[in-house]
């Protein structure tokens, strides 16, 4: 099977699209060109895609990117069996060309309900998108074919989608304990994700010798502010790190922090940082959203604390470093439950099979082993 997946929107190392299911399409044979900003973020493909490069969406910049990315889409559609689209926005005046092929939208998040969260779109406009989000919506489930990220997203439309959830892979073999001194984040930094509390967290503890570690690309609104507290020598930013890096760094820390804001997006969205630092044996210390809550306190892996409540966050993460005992209990459980529930291959069979359907292959022959370790280059 020919794969052609595109992003104009999503980091070209994106866990989601890259190292999860672009690899499961690689581990069962097929044929893979991956259409993404890779110059814009700097990043080398790997040797098994064939890689298209195109600008990077951002912010209120985003026609340049949109224009190239169709006039790519046109050209590599003809040969493939497969469209596999990221971003909604590439759904907007799709070429004719490329619309005759099998589309299969990825859905990540809740569109509409995620304006509320993007900084760069004036306020007044966001209760105008809204409407015409959700008219998108509809008028994709008509035309193409659906995947759904979430559980949850499934009263947005009104047909049966399969769902894809966000999982990760889980090692064979448990992680090291957590330690007494490290309290990690990874993924995208925002104010609705909660920047600023981590800033003001960090503030309060490293004085007592605790070190906040931020992983992840951030928005321009919280760069200044996170580069100020590193010259204070209050936090580390590693910026952008591939995902499979990141979460190696993030091992043995003694608190994993999904501090959310009790945004529309986020309610019914399963924060896959959460399940990360489940699988590699970190305590969670995160914001009370439904789906995180639903996961954390059954399992016992980790503390929940108040929105926007850095003074709390701050506490939860000093009664890890009190009691190893009870810090070292979370990370087993964490990764025990990740195991059981979360193990990506589990997916990646069904994320293939269901695109093989689709466009109409036979289903290729399955790895009998986990899949092997991403290769950088």
């Amino acid at each position: 099977m020919r794969v052609c997946v595109c992003t104009i929107v999503h980091h070209p190392e994106d866990a989601r699209i890259l190292h999860r299911q672009i690899r499961a399409l690689l581990d069962a044979g097929h044929e893979v060109t991956y259409i993404a900003p890779f110059r814009s973020c700097n990043v080398t493909p790997w040797r098994e895609i064939s890689p298209v490069d195109v600008p990077r969406a951002t912010g209120r910049r985003r026609l340049r990117a949109l224009r190239a990315a169709h006039r790519a889409l046109a050209e590599h559609a003809a040969y493939a069996d497969l469209i596999l689209l990221h971003d909604p926005e590439l759904l907007v005046s799709m070429p004719r060309s490329v619309r005759a092929r099998t589309v299969v939208w990825d859905v990540h998040e809740d569109t509409a309900a995620a304006l509320t969260a993007k900084g760069w779109l004036p306020g007044p406009a966001r209760p105008v998108l809204r409407p015409a989000v959700r008219r998108l919506e509809r008028r994709s489930e008509r035309r193409h074919r659906l995947l759904l990220a979430e559980e949850g997203y499934r009263t947005r439309f009104r047909e049966e989608h399969p769902v894809v959830p966000n999982t990760t892979y889980v090692s064979d073999l448990p992680p090291g304990p957590p330690d007494g001194r490290r309290a990690v984040y990874v993924g995208h930094l925002s104010a609705a994700r909660g920047a600023f509390d981590m800033i003001e967290m960090a503030r309060l503890l490293a004085p007592e010798g605790i070190m906040v570690e931020l992983i992840g690309s951030a928005d321009g609104d919280v760069r200044p502010a996170l580069r100020e507290a590193q010259r204070e020598n209050l936090l580390r930013w590693y910026g952008f790190v591939p995902n499979d890096r990141a979460l190696r760094i993030a091992e043995g820390a003694m608190a994993g922090l999904a501090l959310l804001h009790d945004e529309p997006n986020y309610r019914h969205s399963m924060p896959t940082k959460v399940v990360e630092y489940m699988a590699r044996g970190v305590p969670v210390v995160c914001t009370p959203n439904p789906p995180a809550v639903e996961i954390v306190e059954p399992s016992g892996c980790g503390l929940v604390v108040p929105f926007a409540d850095p003074a709390a966050a701050a506490e939860a993460v000093r009664r890890l470093r009190d009691d190893p005992e009870m810090r070292v209990g979370m990370g087993k459980r964490g990764y025990e439950t990740a195991r059981a529930r979360f193990h990506w291959p589990i997916q990646a069979e069904r994320f293939v099979a269901q695109l093989e359907t689709w466009a109409g292959r036979s289903p290729a022959l399955r790895p009998t082993t986990d899949p092997a370790p991403v290769t950088e280059f």
